[in-house]
């Protein structure tokens, strides 16, 4: 049964930050091996940030071209940015770079608004819908530097405008605008990758319910100035549990990072590209030859962050389990059959746990 309260008050980040604070509450302050100037691997071991990486970067317009020979590299790009990094930008993807502009400027006028305004529309556990400050339920966990807003976009039998924010006027139609172009895109990236993994090209795309029943949700990321940034997160490392995350980031503050090797490699952002990244469902789908990858978000003591996580997920009731064509005596199911709620479950309940959900699934069967 789905948690329908917080276990104590939630604390509003943004209220801390523009209260003046010099020093962050206790309950932000990462353990030493978790904070941002030191590798992921163990307390043992410490390794610099990598800086201002770009990840690979696609050129979708010679999908749609005529040169085939065009048309072949982008696909093996694509491919090998799936199997090698779990991550890529695009650009020339279709949506209007007014639109995305737009999108993001609305949030931050969101979140600009009154406290009184932005808590008419404070979440819960049991749904996670709305303005939050937190993921997971655990009593006295250590929460990261972040707030947020989280709405259903698809199916259509979730999508309710009425807990979206009425400030700033315009939210809801460009939100609405801008969710029908990105689902778009999503559409043509699962596809493309169906083809490289040699499915039939609406192999994903049915595996996740289809156009009418897959899931789409965003979540608006507000990362407040921190006056010790380096003692915490925005976002701790995770792996997104659905099938594959559309991100608009901010285009003057970088955060992202991402787990490489023993490293985290801050991604430098392409103006106006989006960034996409698989998800675990996709890692199962492909039985795991494209794989979720962890990142984590670091915050700025000088300039608060905006970004915009689209998440295209399967039909949350379905049984996700590894393609039957990907299987073989030599590469056995390495994931057995489970629904994507369960995966979403355990993130919304333990809060970000690395690849946890991922580890625990593959090792049930055993």
């Amino acid at each position: 049964m789905a948690c329908q309260e917080w276990p104590e008050p939630v604390i509003r980040v943004q209220t801390l930050s523009e209260s003046g604070i010099t020093s962050i509450p206790k309950r932000f302050i990462k353990p030493q091996f978790q904070r941002p100037t030191k590798t992921i691997a163990s307390p043992n071991k410490t390794s610099p940030n990598v800086d201002n990486i770009y990840i690979p970067v696609i050129d979708m317009q010679h999908l749609y071209g005529g040169d085939k020979k065009l048309r072949e590299e982008t696909l093996q790009h694509i491919s090998d940015a799936c199997k090698g990094w779990g991550f890529f930008q695009v650009v020339n993807h279709g949506v209007s770079h007014e639109l995305m502009n737009c999108a993001r400027e609305v949030w931050r006028e969101f979140f600009h608004q009154t406290l009184e305004v932005k808590e008419v529309y404070a979440n819960s556990p049991s749904t996670y819908e709305g303005y939050g400050s937190r993921l997971g339920v655990k009593k006295g966990a250590i929460l990261d530097w972040s707030d947020y807003f989280f709405l259903h976009y698809m199916p259509s039998s979730l999508k309710d405008q009425a807990k979206w924010p009425t400030l700033p006027t315009s939210l809801r139609n460009v939100i609405d605008e801008y969710g029908a172009e990105v689902v778009k895109l999503g559409g043509r990236i699962l596809e493309i990758m169906s083809i490289n993994l040699g499915l039939r090209e609406d192999f994903l795309l049915n595996a996740f319910g289809g156009e009418s029943d897959l899931g789409a949700c965003l979540r608006t990321n507000f990362y407040p100035k921190c006056p010790q940034p380096d003692l915490t997160l925005g976002l701790s490392p995770h792996s997104d549990p659905g099938g594959m995350t559309i991100l608009l980031p901010d285009d003057y503050v970088s955060g992202l990072q991402v787990r490489r090797g023993e490293d985290w490699v801050t991604v430098k952002h392409v103006p106006s590209a989006f960034i996409i990244n698989i998800g675990d469902q996709i890692q199962v789908l492909s039985n795991a030859i494209y794989k979720s990858v962890e990142h984590r978000v670091i915050v700025n003591s000088n300039k608060d962050r905006v970004s915009l996580a689209f998440f295209y997920n399967p039909r949350s009731d379905l049984l996700i389990q590894p393609a039957k064509e990907l299987v073989t005596k030599d590469r056995p199911a390495l994931y057995p059959p489970r629904t994507y709620d369960e995966y979403r479950h355990y993130i919304r309940t333990k809060g970000p746990a690395g690849k946890a959900q991922l580890v625990e699934s593959s090792t049930s069967q055993t």
